[in-house]
Protein backbone atom coordinates (compact mmCIF):
# COMPACT_ATOMS: atom_id res chain seq x y z
CA UNK A 1 0.00 0.00 0.00
CA UNK A 2 1.65 3.27 -1.11
CA UNK A 3 1.35 6.05 1.37
CA UNK A 4 0.27 9.74 -0.04
CA UNK A 5 2.18 12.99 0.17
CA UNK A 6 0.18 13.92 3.36
CA UNK A 7 0.24 11.33 5.10
CA UNK A 8 4.35 10.72 4.77
CA UNK A 9 4.71 13.99 5.73
CA UNK A 10 2.91 13.86 8.38
CA UNK A 11 4.61 10.62 9.31
CA UNK A 12 7.99 12.03 8.84
CA UNK A 13 9.88 14.36 10.16
CA UNK A 14 13.29 13.23 8.96
CA UNK A 15 14.09 11.29 6.45
CA UNK A 16 17.28 9.91 4.20
CA UNK A 17 16.74 10.67 0.41
CA UNK A 18 16.16 7.14 -0.84
CA UNK A 19 13.19 7.14 1.81
CA UNK A 20 10.94 10.14 0.10
CA UNK A 21 8.25 10.55 -2.17
CA UNK A 22 8.56 11.56 -5.70
CA UNK A 23 7.78 15.36 -6.04
CA UNK A 24 7.73 16.06 -2.15
CA UNK A 25 10.25 19.17 -1.70
CA UNK A 26 12.36 18.63 1.20
CA UNK A 27 15.23 20.53 2.72
CA UNK A 28 18.63 18.76 3.37
CA UNK A 29 19.45 18.66 6.75
CA UNK A 30 23.20 17.21 6.84
CA UNK A 31 24.95 15.24 4.30
CA UNK A 32 27.19 12.57 5.83
CA UNK A 33 29.30 11.51 2.62
CA UNK A 34 32.87 11.45 2.39
CA UNK A 35 34.65 14.46 1.71
CA UNK A 36 34.94 13.79 -2.21
CA UNK A 37 31.11 12.82 -2.28
CA UNK A 38 30.17 15.97 -0.15
CA UNK A 39 32.28 18.50 -2.41
CA UNK A 40 30.96 16.84 -5.81
CA UNK A 41 27.48 17.44 -4.54
CA UNK A 42 28.06 21.08 -3.06
CA UNK A 43 29.25 21.70 -7.00
CA UNK A 44 26.15 20.36 -7.93
CA UNK A 45 24.32 22.57 -5.63
CA UNK A 46 23.05 20.11 -2.96
CA UNK A 47 24.36 21.52 0.22
CA UNK A 48 22.74 21.83 3.86
CA UNK A 49 19.61 23.71 3.74
CA UNK A 50 19.00 23.24 -0.04
CA UNK A 51 15.19 22.33 -0.71
CA UNK A 52 15.56 19.34 -3.38
CA UNK A 53 12.86 17.28 -4.81
CA UNK A 54 12.97 13.60 -6.29
CA UNK A 55 11.98 13.38 -9.67
CA UNK A 56 11.98 9.63 -9.83
CA UNK A 57 12.84 6.33 -8.16
CA UNK A 58 14.51 3.89 -10.60
CA UNK A 59 13.77 0.34 -10.43
CA UNK A 60 14.91 -2.61 -8.71
CA UNK A 61 17.13 -0.33 -6.10
CA UNK A 62 18.42 1.76 -9.18
CA UNK A 63 19.89 5.71 -8.69
CA UNK A 64 17.37 8.26 -7.40
CA UNK A 65 16.85 11.66 -9.73
CA UNK A 66 16.62 14.48 -7.75
CA UNK A 67 16.37 18.28 -8.59
CA UNK A 68 18.29 21.39 -7.04
CA UNK A 69 17.18 24.52 -8.13
CA UNK A 70 17.33 24.44 -12.05
CA UNK A 71 19.92 21.48 -11.58
CA UNK A 72 18.93 17.80 -12.19
CA UNK A 73 21.45 14.85 -10.55
CA UNK A 74 20.92 11.55 -10.39
CA UNK A 75 22.61 9.31 -8.24
CA UNK A 76 23.51 5.81 -6.63
CA UNK A 77 20.83 4.79 -4.01
CA UNK A 78 23.80 4.45 -1.73
CA UNK A 79 24.65 7.95 -1.99
CA UNK A 80 21.22 8.42 -1.01
CA UNK A 81 20.81 6.91 2.21
CA UNK A 82 23.42 9.88 3.36
CA UNK A 83 21.45 12.98 2.64
CA UNK A 84 19.13 13.45 5.10
CA UNK A 85 15.98 15.62 4.69
CA UNK A 86 13.27 17.03 6.74
CA UNK A 87 9.74 17.72 4.76
CA UNK A 88 8.67 21.37 4.15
Amino acid sequence: MKTSLKEFAHQAAEVTLDQIPCFMPAKVTAIQAEADLSQRMAALGLREQSVIQVLRHASFGGPVQVRVGTTEIIMRLKDARQIHLTTL
